[in-house]
């Protein structure tokens, strides 16, 4: 009796203190785990109350301010997301341990030391749109849809302080900074900066849209004002930068892309070049630094603004030859999907393309996925092996980011495919409205799983091999000769596997044979490769060959080759 009582006391004793021990240690854990980062803004500089995306970023040096060393795939700093919805002046956003991060997923992960550290509000527009939906998203300010850097948004100053995990922290971020206004270059006799509202794209936005240029006129313009001339369109990320960096005077030492750009210059004035304009085309939308230059159900109209609006503006306001033998286009990256795209859904408006390392125009191969028959964009079932999908690698094949990681750097840059970057302005052009009026996703971000019958709908609208070969007998005669398609065999994005299916069909096209160019620049060419010197200008020479090839009888391309 003596034992069995004893043995109940001890038990009891034990639980109590195990018990006992638990909650100490939980109370003592919830003391020292208090991570906060407060982040408000005076009246002062902004009165009215944002609905936006609060941020906080976090590095271990000053090199930059932390905000500008944020946000990139493979080099960013740590940084924290959060959604703030009618945030007051003077009131407090929180981000704790429970914000989404990236690289580190949680402030947990933050190892103690000494950081510099920022806090950052990118401030949404309501739109209300002519579908019907109402949407908050970031209005571009002609900086290219960059949220650290974009006018207007706020920012604090930076602090230097200690963070530890163990001892907690609480640390307070006043956005008493405005981003200024974009500085525009000045216009200069080469160089002509065109910016219009379109119509169409502001009355499906319900709000005031620009689209624009940057023209580089001719050699002699001024002084053969009865000539004519063709032009090579260019697509690609929105930039302020003339084409290929024109510049007429001298840079300084040291400066490589300066120096590239005077090159170029010294080209454009040579006896022996043709003469034509070229023109990078400016069109940032809501969702990215580029539509992508066609219509789409979650962007609008930027293919029909952009054939429609801005080419016969600038045809009126340049002496552009306005029939589509003098017009050509060419792009790279995003630039080259654009390029292809347009000549795919415009094909009797321009007579030629040059496409370098396109963007996915195979969506069995977006990327290394495929979204027709994979069940998850991030793992692949390899027998007894999951393997973990790369998004990007360098010309030895040495993966440096997994799609993984750019799905949840987007989910923290925004919600609701609110990221500003690649695959959410991919799913916003090719994909659905969902129900909220915002892009139905392909894939959860943080899970990777994709959604069927939102792949179907990128199929039949959007994969340009898809729709090439679905569409031949009505293509074929309109795209002959006009695709010139250039990919690294290493493209640092998986790019080119896309391509080499592109490749495949039109080498097997019969009535008509398409009759083009794919090149791929074997061994080792990564993203970016291209066959042509720019600096002398050995494209825009290819390009006047063409289109003195195909000008129609009667056309007089002698007269801008002086």
């Amino acid at each position: 009796m003596i034992t069995k009582t004893y043995r109940r006391l001890a038990s009891a004793f034990i639980l109590t203190f195990l018990f006992l021990f638990i909650m100490n240690s939980s109370c003592q854990k919830s003391e020292t785990a208090r991570l906060r980062f407060e982040i408000s803004f005076p009246a002062s500089v902004h009165a009215e109350p944002i609905t936006g995306r609060v941020f906080v970023m976090i590095s271990d040096n000053d090199s930059r301010e932390p905000r500008l060393q944020a946000g990139s795939w493979a080099r960013s700093v740590p940084f924290f997301g959060l959604d703030v919805e009618n945030l007051q002046p003077g009131e407090v956003a929180v981000i704790d341990e429970t914000a989404l991060g990236y690289p580190p997923e949680s402030l947990r992960d933050i190892p103690e030391g000494d950081y510099f550290v920022q806090g950052l509000i990118n401030i949404y527009t309501r739109f209300q749109r002519s579908d019907g939906h109402v949407i908050w998203a970031h209005m571009d300010k002609w900086e290219g849809q960059q949220f650290n850097r974009s006018p207007e948004n706020l920012h604090s100053t930076v602090q230097s302080v200690r963070l530890d995990t163990e001892a907690g922290y609480t640390v307070a971020l006043s956005l008493d900074q405005t981003i200024p206004p974009v500085d525009v270059p000045p216009d200069t006799p080469w160089v002509k900066h065109i910016k219009i509202q379109s119509e169409m794209l502001s009355e499906f936005w319900g709000h005031p849209i620009h689209i624009g240029a940057i023209v580089l006129l001719p050699q002699g313009y001024e002084e053969h004002p009865d000539v004519l001339y063709p032009v090579h369109y260019q697509q690609g990320h929105f930039s302020l930068r003339p084409p290929y960096g024109f510049r007429h005077e001298p840079p300084e030492e040291g400066n490589p892309r300066a120096r590239r750009g005077y090159e170029f210059y010294k080209t454009w004035i040579s006896e022996d070049f043709p003469r034509m304009f070229v023109v990078t085309i400016q069109h940032p939308c809501p969702y990215f630094d580029d539509s992508y230059a066609v219509n789409s159900a979650n962007c609008g109209p930027f293919g029909d603004a952009i054939i429609t609006e801005l080419i016969p503006h600038l045809e009126e306001r340049f002496r552009m030859i306005p029939k589509p033998y003098a017009r050509v286009m060419s792009g790279g990256s995003t630039g080259g999907w654009e390029s292809l795209a347009v000549q795919v859904f415009y094909p009797d408006f321009f007579s030629g393309t040059w496409p370098h390392y396109p963007d996915p125009i195979d969506f069995r191969y977006y990327l290394l996925t495929n979204i027709y028959e994979d069940e998850n964009a991030f793992e692949k079932e390899f027998g007894w092996l999951t393997l973990e999908r790369p998004f990007m690698r360098d010309i030895h094949g040495q993966v440096q980011v997994t799609l993984r990681q750019l799905s949840r750097m987007e989910a923290v840059l925004g919600s609701k495919g609110r990221s500003g970057q690649q695959l959410d302005i991919w799913q916003a052009v090719y994909g659905p409205v969902g129900d909220d009026g915002y892009p139905r996703p392909i894939w959860d971000k943080l899970t990777g799983k994709i959604d069927p019958d939102v792949a179907r709908y990128f199929k039949e609208n959007y994969d340009l091999v898809h729709i090439i070969k679905r569409d031949w007998k009505t293509l074929g005669a309109k795209l002959k000769g006009k695709l010139h398609v250039y990919c690294g065999d290493m493209d640092n994005y998986y790019l080119n596997e896309a391509v080499y299916e592109l490749e495949e069909f039109l080498e097997g096209t019969t009535d008509p044979y398409y009759d083009g160019v794919f090149e791929y620049g074997r061994p080792r060419k990564g993203h970016g490769w291209t066959p042509f010197d720019r600096a002398s200008g050995e494209l825009e020479r290819a390009m006047a060959e063409h289109i003195t090839r195909v000008a129609p009888p009667g056309e007089d391309t002698s007269r801008w080759k002086y």
